[in-house]
């Protein structure tokens, strides 16, 4: 019995990489609302596999897969305090988490990058999520204007 190969370009692919995700999250911030993305300030994005060993213990995850991104540092709500020696304010994205939820959705890689950088940069504002549903929107609205 004959079939026909519906499997697209697949057979060579590997899953992306940590460079690939972030790539999508370079592309995801700069399609943010510009006034928004001039109020991140310093801010750093990295891409890690999973949480480390701390953060796993800290957030009291079950498992590595539980948390897709995390804002660690001072949000913007709680600057103006005289503390010193602080690290920059640093967005981590979990690569594999998030590749584990999109093989599990309908939704595209590059969505789902931009859904949880939007969510963890809310956490630096201190939004609400109606807020960031709001900018997400002006994110994918932009995109395709583009």
């Amino acid at each position: 019995m004959a079939r026909e190969n519906k499997s697209e370009d697949w057979q060579g692919r590997y899953s992306p990489s940590l460079e690939s995700v972030e790539s999508l999250a370079i592309e995801a911030y700069a399609r943010l609302p510009e006034g928004f993305r001039a109020l991140t300030g310093d801010l750093v994005i990295e891409i890690a596999d999973f949480p480390t060993d701390d953060v796993f213990e800290d957030m009291a995850l079950e498992t590595p897969f539980d948390l897709l991104g995390l804002f660690e540092g001072r949000g913007i709500t709680e600057r103006f305090t005289m503390e010193t020696g602080e690290m920059v304010n640093r967005i981590t994205l979990y690569r594999r988490p998030i590749l584990d939820y999109w093989a599990e959705n309908e939704e595209t890689l590059g969505d789902i990058v931009t859904h949880v950088l939007i969510h963890e940069i809310g956490h630096h504002f201190g939004l609400s999520d109606d807020d960031m549903e709001r900018i997400e929107e002006s994110a994918d609205s932009d995109a395709a204007r583009r």
